[in-house]
This record gives C-alpha cells, sequence and structure tokens, in this order.
C-alpha cells in the first residue's frame, strides 16, 4: 500500500508543478487560458490529492512535521510556496511583482522536492555550503 500511496504522491507533485508551471506561463505571456474554468479548478483537486497523499505517507511512515525536522521543513516550504503562488497568479500589482514571486515560488518548489529526496532540512542549500 506504501508504494501506490507514494506513486499516487510523486505524480501528484509532478502534475502540480507541471499545472504551475503552465499557468505562470501564461501569467507571463496575458493568456486568457488563466482565466478559464478547468484552469481554475483543476489544481485544487490535484493539489487536494497531494497534500491527503502527503499525509497519508506521513502517517504510514510515522514522520511528523515539529517531530522530524525535514517534515517541518517541508511544510513551512509549502506555506512559502502557497503565499508566492497567489501573488505570482492572482495577488501581484504588477507584473514584475508576479514575475519575482512566480521565479521564487519555483526555486521554494524545488527546494521542497529536494528536502523530500535527502530527507535533510537545508536540500538543495547543502549543496551550495559545500
Amino acid at each position: 500500500m506504501y508504494f501506490a500511496v507514494k506513486h499516487l504522491h510523486v505524480t501528484c507533485v509532478v502534475l502540480s508543478a507541471t499545472g504551475f508551471l503552465l499557468r505562470g506561463f501564461w501569467m507571463l505571456t496575458g493568456s486568457p487560458l488563466l482565466r478559464h474554468r478547468l484552469t481554475r479548478v483543476l489544481p485544487h483537486i490535484v493539489d487536494s490529492l497531494l497534500l491527503l497523499s502527503a499525509l497519508t505517507l506521513a502517517a504510514m511512515i510515522a514522520q511528523y512535521p515539529f517531530v522530524a525536522g525535514w517534515v517541518t521543513a517541508k511544510v513551512a516550504g509549502l506555506l512559502a510556496y502557497i503565499l508566492l503562488g497567489t501573488v505570482a497568479l492572482k495577488r501581484g500589482r504588477t507584473a514584475g511583482v508576479r514575475a519575482a514571486a512566480f521565479a521564487a515560488a519555483v526555486v521554494v518548489y524545488a527546494w521542497i522536492v529536494s528536502v523530500a529526496l535527502t530527507k535533510d532540512v537545508a536540500g538543495f542549500l547543502t549543496l551550495a555550503a559545500a
């Protein structure tokens, strides 16, 4: 069962990132596709499955926020990613602010994935310190 949930989780990670990159591209180019109904609904479905599978995995491996440092780091990163993504796709007042928030959100997303892969709170930042 663990591998099925992990596979679902990783699939949702890829779908979520791909969707965010596509929506970011549409935001940068001013595409009307960004306002399409499916574009507004589908990310919530994918991200809900992503979060549900993450919670299930955490319970299965008994690694919880505020107990396991790397899980706590992922949760903190997720909050930063959500805030930056909201500024990038909806709340940024200027194109420059939206573009900067988009770039920062992509970096945070990559860091979250690196934390998950390394089980180290620093993730890819460990490479920068080396």
